[in-house]
């Protein structure tokens, strides 16, 4: 296991660990400005958010509105102004007062951000914060873990694609989707088991009130689209059951999107094994567990493969280990 000196000493290095994690976080930001062949980087948002919000401002303005130093926002202002992206003019009534301000090329770039990439980049960071409610210090390690498992860059991508996914917590109003769903996927290709029946049936009691979760994906415009459970089968082994996606909405990455979810779900939780049971003609799934870092484990099919009678593919997943970038 990676050992992590910051996150060892706890409030000791409170300082170090946000710094590191702010520049990981402004490192991806500007990978997503070069996808898109924009100039800027994540140090010139500050002063862009300032400007875009106030309207013109006073360096000593600026200084206040963003926080940081004067030589700073200069730096920044400079940075830009070589862009062609802000200016300076006078303080009308007061010659000696300049004041920073967006130029039209500039107002046009903000209002693509605005309109574009900043709402990808708030739903991306929104989910780094999903979870129960914790200490500042879990917080920030469920954070650096969820960046671990997926980068802030590739999530940006991810709200870019396609209808916008969401993930939805499990409401016993959502029971009916948890049903319809799993009938879907399983009566395409196989019999629905007795074991399928009675979990889709009584979702509540024997998941959620043993303390498993069921996720849900949504889609703008086609709403609930996929789910997913983390099903307590016996102490502390888990299994990762019922995922499956609409034939309707094939195509949006939903599966590959609520998958990383539920195994980001599943490190919250006190879990020492996790499992998955499946068949052999499920290849698009089996490749998809397979890249997310399942392995075909002999021992699981052993133990829990006559759960299902369809049974022919079990596979484990290791959480003691760090998640991949």
């Amino acid at each position: 296991m990676a050992r992590d000196v910051l996150a060892e000493m706890g409030p000791l290095a409170l300082g170090s660990r946000l710094k590191r994690l702010a520049e990981r976080m402004q490192a991806d930001a500007t990978k997503v400005f070069a996808d898109r062949d924009l100039p800027i980087q994540g140090a010139h948002f500050p002063l862009l958010a300032a400007l875009a919000t106030y309207g013109p401002l006073s360096v000593s303005e600026a200084v206040e509105a963003v926080g940081i130093s004067q030589p700073a926002v200069t730096r920044i202002h400079n940075a830009l102004q070589k862009m062609g992206l802000t200016t300076v003019s006078p303080v009308e009534g007061d010659s000696r007062q300049k004041q920073i301000r967006l130029t039209p090329e500039g107002e046009a770039l903000v209002n693509d951000l605005k309109r574009d990439l900043w709402p990808q980049v708030r739903r991306a960071a929104e989910r780094l914060c999903d979870g129960p409610d914790a200490d500042f210090l879990t917080q920030i390690a469920r954070i650096e873990a969820a960046l671990q498992e997926r980068s802030l860059h590739d999530r940006i991508l991810d709200e870019g694609a396609g209808p916008a996914l969401r993930l939805v917590e499990y409401d016993d109003r959502l029971a009916p989707e948890f049903d319809a769903i799993t009938r879907e996927w399983v009566e395409d290709m196989f019999t629905l088991e007795e074991k399928d029946i009675e979990i889709i049936e009584h979702p509540r009691e024997l998941i959620i009130d043993r303390g498993g979760v069921i996720l849900f994906v949504e889609a703008d415009g086609l709403g609930i689209i996929g789910t997913c459970a983390l099903m307590p089968v016996d102490g502390d082994a888990f299994e990762l059951t019922k995922m499956g996606v609409r034939a309707s909405a094939r195509g949006l990455k939903a599966g590959d999107f609520l998958l990383q979810r539920t195994i980001e779900r599943a490190r919250q939780l006190p879990i020492e094994n996790l499992f998955l049971l499946t068949n052999r003609k499920c290849a698009a799934a089996i490749h998809l567990y397979e890249k997310a870092g399942f392995l075909h484990d002999a021992d699981i099919m052993d133990r829990y493969g006559k759960r299902y009678a369809r049974c022919d593919v079990a596979m484990s997943y290791d959480l003691s280990r760090p998640p991949r970038d």
